[in-house]
């Protein structure tokens, strides 16, 4: 089993249920060392007192915050974690909200909660039954790892799942990060059309399975090449923009592209066996003898 990298205790109004995070996700890019180009020599970090050269100890090392004029405020571990006094252990909840009412962009990342113990699962219980029929999340903060987070809570099948957020100021506003947004309702409305019928011609399921890191896959396969000696085989180029004239009849073939696609995956029914005439007549045949057999006979008129 893996180890909790966070043990503390969920609070809302005086209960308190004790939880263990877990890293819900990991990642899986390749892993690369350094090399002077042209050189088989790796390339090394090091923390080095700039003033003496030497090289120190991680332990040694404390914490500067610049206060202008060339001037650093040291601060130690110990000291920022005496500004949070229990915090570090706690995650108090604020207030429930609609998880309808969460815009994804302020998710971050994915915990696991379970309960910290036996004892603990029945009240762990409760809490995630409660907001599962109530559709809701709890919102509140905690300190880890020398930093304060946002945090949601939601349940999820048998869990409760705890995702970091960003606090407000950190999300940008799109307004003053891009230029030239146009303004909405200037499409064409055969061209808004045909889009619509292209995303339709393309819905479906949302499964995750259906979807992998291809890049990865091409980078682990360039490896090989490479260790084999073979010759590299380049990606094809990506595609020029759409022309805003053409617009209309790329839409258009894109529709009937999507829809060929469609129609060739899905699953093709086997048509009924034929049967000849003369095998449906054989199989009647008994069918009338057995009817005039069960038939009663009819009397003769006197």
């Amino acid at each position: 089993m893996a180890r909790p990298i966070w043990t503390g205790a969920i609070t809302f109004g005086l209960v308190s249920v004790p939880v263990a995070m877990y890293s819900a996700t990991h990642e899986h890019e390749v892993s690369f060392h350094q090399f002077e180009k042209n050189t088989s020599d790796r390339i090394r970090y090091r923390r080095v007192n700039e003033r003496t050269g030497k090289e120190v100890d991680y332990d040694d090392i404390v914490k500067g915050a610049d206060v202008g004029g060339g001037e650093y405020v040291l601060l130690d571990q110990e000291e920022l974690d005496a500004v949070a006094p229990g915090r570090s252990r706690s995650l108090a909840i604020d207030r429930f909200v609609d998880l309808d009412d969460i815009d994804p962009i302020y998710y971050q990342k994915t915990y696991f909660l379970g309960p910290a113990g036996e004892d603990t699962a029945r009240v762990y219980g409760l809490l995630r039954d409660a907001m599962t029929d109530a559709n809701r999340a709890a919102i509140g903060t905690l300190v880890m790892r020398g930093k304060e987070y946002l945090a949601a809570i939601r349940p999820d099948g048998d869990l409760l799942v705890l995702q970091t957020m960003f606090f407000a100021d950190e999300v940008r506003d799109p307004k003053e990060e891009i230029d030239g947004l146009p303004r909405k309702g200037t499409a064409k409305k055969n061209e808004l059309s045909m889009a619509q019928q292209l995303i339709d011609s393309m819905a479906g399921a949302w499964r995750p399975k259906d979807f992998r890191d291809t890049y990865t896959d091409r980078v682990n396969d360039l490896i090989e090449q490479k260790k084999a000696g073979k010759q590299i085989t380049a990606a094809e180029p990506a595609p020029e923009p759409t022309n805003v004239t053409d617009l209309f009849e790329v839409l258009k073939r894109s529709v009937e592209n999507a829809q060929k696609r469609r129609s060739s995956s899905a699953p093709r029914k086997t048509p009924p066996k034929k049967t000849s005439a003369k095998k449906t007549a054989a199989k009647k045949a008994p069918a009338k003898k057995a009817a005039a057999k069960k038939a009663p006979a009819r009397k003769k008129a006197s």
